[in-house]
């Protein structure tokens, strides 16, 4: 993007705007499992920041990373609030975490919202992470007119990079990365029996993607609760199992997918009485398997950060994509700054129109009593026009200027004795 310096983010909010985060490309799953916020937590965070006065403020948490957005004094007052409401310290998140001010801030929101910035380059899963992100900052009144438009302008941005160019392509996620893998690496594959546990996001779209790509018709749904794993088997025509019939569904298993976005393991090996090998697939975050199922003979177990390494084919074509995103990208983020820019000015060039017109009148009233005659309709029409003229002069510096539009809106106060309204 090119801000190289040049660009000045005046928002007209207490604070500056921050990115405050963590991610695949620093944190291991572990990690990112320490501070997962599912919608109960995010509620909360949003709760207390609204309690904290904060104007705006939204989240994002996936697999992948977890993210807030939103204006404070410092990007330690949007760190605290996550890491009081996770089991991550302020020490740990810092040693692999990211802050971002203002136009960096800006600026990886649009990356992040457009899948640029994806573990898997091009994955459009990630927006609408952001839009209930979003709603939810909205329902708690967080959403301030910047955020409004800030967020809308990345989600306008991510449909027409999803539209206009190839970036998603051979299009891949995690749960088309595990399909993919249990393609290449378990042999006859419409033959074996797959038990996938949890039905959630995660688990709908590998479930989807395993009807389509493996052709296998011995795929039996779990989830705790029951309803949800039949409402999904009802549209693929698939089994659907009781959770107390979990351990022996695993048992004739050959494949077990864990999507169960559960805050602690809800596979470990006391779970596991075999007969034959099984491969285990963990989708989540935090890891929803425990480690200690590799010590029970047969089992290979893969967890979603190793299952992305099949898809660079996928990821060097969609790399090509690059400039192209890239250019819709700066195209979008300039109209948001010259949305932002008119909207820093404006209570200044209102407030210089509301002097100019004191001025007017004050100068009509004066050569009314000095002129016999006077034409004051005719003279209000020339005071308008020139107002006007002025005003619109000062608007179309503020708006080309390199230099600070700060030392401009200034100047303009300090010269006329404003007071913005």
């Amino acid at each position: 993007m090119n801000t190289n310096g040049k660009r000045h983010f005046y928002p007209a909010y207490p604070g500056d705007f921050f990115a405050i985060g963590l991610s695949y490309l620093k944190a291991d799953a572990e990690t990112r499992g320490h501070f997962s916020v599912d919608s109960t937590i995010q509620e909360a965070i949003l709760s207390r920041a609204h309690e904290e006065g904060i104007e705006g403020m939204s989240i994002i948490s996936t697999c992948n990373r977890t993210e807030l957005y939103g204006f404070a004094q410092e990007p330690l007052d949007l760190i605290k609030l996550l890491c009081e409401h996770t089991r991550g310290t302020i020490e740990e998140f810092k040693a692999v975490s990211y802050e971002y001010k203002n136009e960096q801030a800006v600026e990886h929101l649009f990356k992040v919202g457009t899948g640029l910035d994806s573990q898997i380059l091009g994955d459009f899963e990630i927006i609408s992470q952001l839009k209930s992100g979003f709603k939810r900052a909205k329902k708690l009144n967080l959403v301030n007119p910047f955020m409004e438009r800030l967020i809308n302008a990345v989600i306008q941005a991510s449909k027409r990079i999803k539209n206009e160019t190839n970036i998603s392509s051979g299009a891949t996620s995690v749960s088309f990365a595990s399909v993919q893998y249990m393609l290449s690496r378990v042999p006859f594959i419409s033959e074996k029996n797959i038990l996938l546990f949890g039905t959630g996001k995660i688990g709908r779209n590998t479930c989807e993607n395993l009807v389509k790509h493996t052709k296998n018709d011995h795929i039996t749904l779990i989830n705790r609760t029951k309803d949800k794993a039949e409402r999904i088997a009802g549209k693929f025509n698939l089994i659907v199992k009781d959770y107390a019939d979990i351990q022996s569904e695993i048992a004739q298993a050959d494949v077990l997918i864990v999507a169960t976005g559960a805050q602690k393991p809800t596979i470990s090996k006391e779970l596991l009485y075999l007969k034959k090998p099984l491969l285990i697939l963990d989708l989540s975050i935090p890891k929803n398997v425990n480690e200690n199922v590799e010590e029970v003979n047969g089992v290979s177990l893969v967890h979603l950060d190793q299952l992305s390494k099949i898809t660079n084919d996928t990821l060097n074509r969609r790399k090509k994509q690059l400039p192209q995103a890239e250019a819709i990208i700066e195209e979008i983020q300039e109209e948001f700054y010259e949305w932002l820019t008119a909207r820093q000015f404006a209570p200044t060039i209102r407030a210089l129109k509301m002097k100019l017109a004191d001025f007017k009148d004050g100068e009509i009233d004066n050569q009314r009593k000095k002129i016999d005659g006077f034409n004051e309709e005719q003279a209000e029409i020339i005071s308008e026009r020139i107002i006007q003229k002025i005003t619109t002069q000062f608007a179309k510096h503020l708006k080309t200027e390199d230099f600070s539009n700060t030392e401009s809106l200034e100047l303009i106060q300090k010269v006329f004795k404003l007071q913005n309204n």
